[in-house]
């Protein structure tokens, strides 16, 4: 079985990583795109990241901009690195060695053993430029799970989750392609969340990385905190979490489609499940064990503080 995952390399995408890493998976590679923040400080990101947790996995760099729009980043919550913390930052870090992403895609999908199953944590540039420039590898993903979109509302916009928004028409393209996308999107994730409660487990865990593991979660969780919230939802490593454990939640087949226009609907996902009403087009979780999804990224991220 074949393992990919695309990110932006923000706090929660590491922590997604981990989920997989700490899983009988094992990773193929990994690309990256901008998003949370531009390119270059998301390659610093995934630097730091390998550096710290000892990742030796090839980290491949995708694409700068997306497919039509101006680029669009979290810096506004998260901060210029992406990435906010209670004190400790990721180590600095030889830069990335030059690997196109597009490339390395291609490569992986051209051999033929094994599933293919990627996750993908930010926008899906990457995803869709290889869906235009070669339909015919794009065809041989097996898998395709992304954190993104939103059911019933938007983060980013009060229609659109940040990760549609940034690159709707890239969005648009993988499901006029029809990749098997499965989508895990704000409502699944909002019932999964981190509490400050276990920012203090990660840091007892006193290894090598739990202070750096712990100033980064407590970092995320107090976007909740200061806007009034006991906790903060967990987004990618939700999804991560149903890529390992698929078990624990309930996938719904449905028609979804993109808003590409209107100053209050660009990036809003239109989620059809009346079968009678259109044809269906990828599916949705639906259902999740919250308790086990935090149980997941929990045992992940503590024992790697423990390391």
């Amino acid at each position: 079985m074949g393992i990919w995952i695309d990110t932006d390399m923000g706090f929660d995408d590491i922590a997604a990583i981990l989920v997989v890493t700490h899983s009988s998976l094992a990773i193929d590679g990994v690309s990256l795109v901008s998003g949370n923040a531009p390119l270059a400080q998301v390659r610093a990101n995934a630097a730091g990241a390998a550096a710290a947790f000892g990742w030796t996995f090839p980290i491949h760099t995708g694409r700068e901009l997306p497919v039509l729009c101006k680029l669009e980043t979290a810096q506004r919550i998260l901060g210029a690195s992406g990435m906010p913390t209670l004190g400790k930052t990721l180590p600095p870090a030889d830069e990335l060695p030059a690997s196109d992403a597009f490339t390395a895609l291609c490569d992986w999908l051209a051999d033929g053993s094994g599933q293919k199953r990627i996750l993908a944590l930010g926008p899906l540039t990457n995803i869709a430029a290889l869906a235009l420039a070669r339909p015919d590898l794009a065809a041989r993903i097996d898998e395709l799970t992304w954190m993104g979109g939103g059911v019933t509302s938007g983060n980013h916009t009060a229609s659109a989750e940040f990760n549609a928004y940034a690159d709707p028409e890239a969005l648009a393209i993988v499901l006029a392609h029809s990749l098997p996308l499965r989508m895990v999107d704000l409502d699944i994730c909002r019932k999964v969340l981190a509490w400050p409660d276990d920012v203090d487990r990660v840091r007892a865990a006193t290894g090598r990385n739990a202070a750096l593991l712990a100033d980064l979660l407590g970092g995320y969780v107090d976007i909740g905190i200061s806007r009034g919230r006991p906790a903060m939802a967990i987004y990618d490593p939700t999804a991560a979490a149903i890529f390992v454990a698929p078990e624990i939640a309930k996938l719904q087949h449905a028609r979804i489609d993109v808003e590409l226009s209107g100053q209050h609907t660009r990036g809003r996902t239109v989620v059809e499940t009346r079968a009678s009403h259109a044809a269906f087009n990828a599916h949705f979780a639906a259902e999740i064990d919250a308790e086990a999804a935090r149980a997941i990224l929990f045992d992940a991220l503590i024992r790697e503080a423990r390391r």
